[in-house]
């Protein structure tokens, strides 16, 4: 069995969970394995049809109160009670901020190895194998785990999700004990943003701005600009962050988030190599910069040099344009 933890919040099953299920179903199936999914909180069985709906056979579920909002410490207690007592041959999580923090804390109390932010996983000789990006994204690494399970983080939107079915499964409700004192903090305070926007890692479309833009008010430009496309989200560099111009949450790089949307439009963003690790999965790079040397020009599949302030909007209405035909 392949089992793959689901990450919900606001009682929706995060897009990049549905990835991560999906590549599991296509993996179990070269392997002649069953596939399951893993639902962990205070309430969330009414979630299981949608794991049935991009392959899980059966869906685990452990309810607990104490579980309602996501403590890594409680989660990762019941996870890998739970994988000690079905014993999967492998347990994926999306790479999400969820899954990079419980991943690791589940293969510890397991004490087995961890592919982390993988790229591809495929079957040979019988056997899961890995690739991952390393050095900044500029390598890549291929491996197998001989401890088992296999645990793995899965980055979002680089599997394909393929489409629902209307397939039914069985919901497996599971026990899970957590001793008192085994939750050392709590959740007392969710603040959202307001705005709603999507999340960089789950857009399909990013534009991200930098130091280029000389404060904070200029980021409506590219606000302006997502609002152009379905499913886009604003991103920007560690500086445009470090500057206060735009929130933390935005932060594509080594130290922020990766992302690997279809299209990622990097506008007054020189280049530094941790923002380059940060989106080299991305489907189709443009790059916009005054300086035709800046790095980022290197990995763009399309580049255009210019003043931002100028370039932005004459793009936003010709994109417009584009997409209304």
């Amino acid at each position: 069995m392949i089992a793959v933890y689901l990450e919900a919040r606001d009682g929706k099953i995060k897009k990049s969970s549905f990835e991560a299920l999906a590549e599991a179903k296509r993996r179990a199936a070269e392997l002649g394995v069953a596939t399951a999914a893993v639902l962990v909180g205070g309430a969330v069985a009414d979630l299981a049809p949608g794991a049935f709906a991009y392959g899980a056979a059966n869906v685990y579920v452990i309810e607990n109160e104490l579980l309602a909002d996501y403590s890594a410490q409680g989660y990762g207690l019941a996870l890998a009670a739970l994988a000690a007592e079905i014993r999967p041959e492998a347990l994926f999580f999306p790479a999400t901020a969820m899954g990079r923090d419980l991943a690791p804390r589940v293969a510890a109390r397991l004490g087995v190895g961890l592919a982390s932010d993988c790229v591809k996983v495929a079957v040979k000789g019988g056997d899961l194998v890995f690739t991952r990006p390393i050095y900044a994204g500029k390598a890549v690494l291929t491996f197998t785990l001989k401890t088992r399970p296999r645990l793995a983080t899965l980055r979002p939107n680089i599997f394909p999700l393929g489409e629902a079915s209307a397939a039914a499964g069985e919901v497996v409700r599971k026990d899970v004990a957590i001793p008192d004192g085994a939750i050392k903090g709590r959740a007392v305070e969710v603040i959202r943003e307001e705005s709603g926007e999507i999340d960089v890692t789950e857009a399909d479309v990013v534009v991200s701005g930098g130091r280029g833009f000389k404060g904070p008010d200029a980021f409506a430009l590219l606000r302006d600009l997502a609002a152009v496309f379905p499913r886009a989200a604003v991103g920007a560099s560690r500086s445009a962050v470090d500057s206060g111009w735009i929130g933390h949450q935005h932060q594509v790089g080594q130290t922020g988030k990766t992302v690997s949307p279809n299209l990622y439009i990097a506008a007054g963003i020189s280049g530094a190599i941790q923002h380059l690790a940060g989106i080299s999965s991305s489907k189709f790079i443009v790059a916009v910069n005054k300086d035709p040397e800046a790095p980022i020009f290197k990995i763009a599949d399309y580049g255009i040099v210019g003043d931002l302030f100028e370039v932005l909007p004459k793009l936003k209405d010709e994109l417009k344009k584009a997409l209304a035909d």
